[in-house]
């Protein structure tokens, strides 16, 4: 078996001068570094007390599965012939709160448009989807159903 790692550091930036003397006192803000590759200013979501300008970690999961998929579906189209030129995802994630604030993503739906080159192979790019699903990794860790409705058009 072959293993991958994936160091990350994460480094909270929002303290105020007084670190977390109250849950109001402090901001949410952080920086999320990964070696060789541009940081990412981020925060928490703004009903969880966070700056709606940043990224947070809901978006961040919701991005990580539109893209897994992307880039397995681009992967087996490429093996099976299928030109993609154009590829467009508009996924979202459902996350619902339990009382007490405990939450958990429940849902989400990838919407993936994709624009292949030849029409003949619109239903063997839209079978391909439930191919990448099988085989994206994001997808496979989650403890919720990960769905797709796909479209396929033609040049």
């Amino acid at each position: 078996m072959q293993t991958h790692n994936y160091p990350v550091t994460v480094t909270w930036t929002g303290n105020r001068g007084e670190g977390t003397s109250s849950y109001t006192g402090y901001d949410r803000s952080h920086i999320i570094s990964i070696e060789n590759k541009p940081d990412i200013i981020a925060s928490s979501d703004t009903p969880f007390r966070g700056d709606n300008t940043k990224h947070n970690p809901e978006d961040m999961l919701v991005a990580a599965l539109s893209t897994c998929h992307m880039l397995w579906y681009l992967h087996l189209c490429a093996d099976a012939g299928i030109i993609v030129v154009e590829y467009m995802d508009r996924a979202t994630g459902t996350l619902t709160l339990a009382p007490g604030a405990a939450g958990r993503f429940t849902e989400v739906m990838l919407h993936p448009v994709v624009t292949i080159t030849d029409a003949a192979l619109t239903d063997k790019a839209n079978q391909l989807h439930d191919e990448a699903h099988k085989k994206c990794f994001i997808a496979n860790s989650v403890n919720f159903p990960v769905t797709h409705e796909p479209v396929c058009k033609a040049q």
